[in-house]
């Protein structure tokens, strides 16, 4: 074979090749095996926390196995007929965790845990509430102030933390956040927290005998502090500080001297002979009959 000829062949090699690769680019990829999908529940429209979840607000569709949450529904009958707990929106997949149990009604009832109890302070001043700065879902303590005089506290007025780190469920009627954040003050007349029964009874006993205020904690400090009563005669500095031991000791009268009786006097007659003489003496008074 001629060298022309050689070349030709080789050229003709080299761009067969390369027409068969750019054919097979273009050529559609062979199926592969099919995803594992599995059958899950999702939004069907938005949904306001605690609503009750309908047919209508629900369905489902299929997802991915491993894009498929732990604890989402994958029966529509699984979330009926319960309450939302949080806002659900359209297109979301639902989890068990963020329903409440079925049978537990709707409304803030759903929202008490078993256990708990929700109990309402009513705040006719900004103060109380914190100038509007307490939103639902913020943890605060509650403050109470009581006007009694005592002998310990004569000027009057005590303030005692009455309960710490309270969840508050809701400001008047508003169960979740405002989207800006933000309570008008003037609007703000009862705040409603999350408490155990225990707790309710001291909260009732306290709005019934002085004022109630709220201080707000940070959502990360769980840490609960040990504080005694505040008295107003300690912060006019009338009174020092006292252990509540110190207090309670009984205060001691001071015994009065005792006093001795003066010496008494007495004269007697002495006789010599046919002389007679008169001598005194110093003693102490007889005591019993003389």
């Amino acid at each position: 074979m001629s060298l022309r000829s050689a070349l030709v062949v080789a050229l003709a090699l080299v761009f067969g090749g390369a027409a068969a690769v750019g054919i097979s680019s273009f050529r559609p990829p062979s199926p592969g095996a099919p995803p594992d999908l599995v059958r899950v529940v999702v939004c069907a429209a938005d949904v306001p926390p605690f609503a009750l979840l309908t047919s209508e607000s629900v369905k489902t569709q299929d997802c991915p196995r491993d894009l498929a949450p732990p604890g989402v529904l994958t029966q529509v009958e699984d979330a009926l007929e319960r309450c939302a707990l949080q806002q659900l929106v359209k297109g979301e997949m639902i989890l068990s965790s963020r329903l409440a149990p079925r049978d537990t009604g709707r409304g803030l009832a759903a929202r008490i845990p078993s256990g708990m109890r929700a109990y309402t302070i009513h705040t006719p001043t900004t103060e109380a509430g914190v100038a509007g700065l307490v939103l639902p879902g913020n943890h605060v303590d509650v403050l109470l102030t009581l006007e009694v005089r005592t002998d310990r506290n004569p000027v009057g007025g005590s303030t005692v933390t009455l309960v710490q780190n309270i969840e508050v469920l809701a400001v008047e009627q508003r169960l979740v956040p405002p989207a800006d954040s933000k309570v008008d003050p003037t609007q703000v007349k009862s705040v409603t927290l999350l408490v155990t029964p225990e707790q309710a009874v001291k909260l009732n006993l306290g709005h019934s005998k002085g004022k109630l205020h709220l201080s707000l904690r940070n959502l990360a400090d769980t840490t609960a502090t040990s504080l005694l009563p505040v008295h107003a005669s300690e912060l006019l500095g009338d009174l020092p500080p006292q252990k509540p031991e110190a207090a309670a000791r009984p205060r001691e009268e001071p015994v009065p001297p005792k006093v001795e009786p003066p010496p008494e006097v007495f004269r007697i007659r002495v006789l010599r002979g046919t002389q007679t003489d008169y001598q005194e003496l110093v003693g102490r008074p007889r005591t019993g009959p003389r």
